[in-house]
């Protein structure tokens, strides 16, 4: 491997890419998760809504939960059932039924999303590396990875968020995946995400980022439902979403991770001329 030292810009090809796991790889809509933290508040007598499970998606899973309790409508909600407000005990309840229905949920939602399996392919052909990141746990994961690459996809590195001292949007699952993959500088590498908090994760750890808007989190909707709207109606989603991956400052912006090689070869060129990944 060559060593490159830090006294001079890194103007090399893009050395691997780090996508996330649901919406982004596999799990078309990330139905699974969000569909669980509905049933697990269901469970303890508070109604959430999938906007609300949605609002915090990409965070690490103790974190999501503490988002949500955090709101102010399910705070009050809990307050009128159980008379007090939510505290640490409840968040590690809740987690704990959490992380089971997630396990029997994630077996059911491990197929790649369309054309991401191709284009994984190509990118490997190209010498590539590819790592990954999730908010999902040790337990969850062990569940996804053997199911996701009997249907062809399977990173080369991967990392969540119990494998590191804190989940997004912290940059350490992109440091500990370049590591695993060998790969430096972080310019060298590229984040592929569909929440905001992919976004500032790749840009907390200085790498190139890319927000995935129809086949993720914040479109929220299977293939078959994407297909079902009305194209007027899809496309005023769409714009929604890339104005706030835009505003969170994304890079790039895709409809699906299967449109990625013509980005990997844009920041080539742009490292080339010695750019760095940095906004402002």
């Amino acid at each position: 491997m060559d060593v490159f030292i830090r006294n001079k810009r890194y103007t090399g090809p893009v050395q691997s890419v780090v996508l996330d796991w649901a919406g982004t790889a596999v799990d078309h809509g990330c139905i699974a998760p969000a569909a669980v933290f509905v049933d697990v508040f269901a469970q303890r007598d508070v109604a959430v809504t999938i906007e609300d499970a949605r609002k915090f998606m990409g965070l690490a899973k103790k974190d999501h939960i503490r988002g949500m309790i955090g709101l102010p409508r399910v705070a009050a909600a809990w307050e009128e059932k159980y008379g007090r407000g939510p505290d640490e005990t409840d968040v590690d309840s809740l987690y704990d039924r959490t992380a089971a229905l997630m396990v029997e949920t994630i077996a059911n939602h491990c197929d790649p999303i369309e054309g991401v399996v191709e284009t994984i392919d190509n990118l490997r052909g190209r010498g590539i590396k590819i790592g990954s990141c999730t908010g999902y746990v040790d337990e969850m994961i062990e569940v996804l990875v053997p199911r996701a690459k009997e249907r062809g996809y399977h990173p080369d590195a991967v990392v969540c968020s119990s494998d590191v001292p804190a989940g997004r949007p912290y940059p350490w699952m992109c440091y500990a995946n370049a590591i695993q993959l060998e790969t430096y500088p972080m310019e060298a590498m590229v984040k592929v995400g569909d929440t905001i908090a992919d976004i500032q994760e790749g840009l907390n750890a200085g790498m190139w980022t890319v927000g995935i808007t129809r086949t993720g989190n914040e479109m929220g909707l299977t293939s078959q439902e994407v297909a079902a709207l009305a194209p007027e109606a899809l496309n005023l989603r769409l714009e929604t979403i890339r104005n706030r991956f835009k505003a969170a400052g994304a890079h790039f912006i895709l409809d699906s991770t299967a449109d990625l090689l013509p980005v990997i070869e844009e920041i080539n060129q742009r490292l080339k001329s010695g750019e760095l990944p940095l906004n402002g």
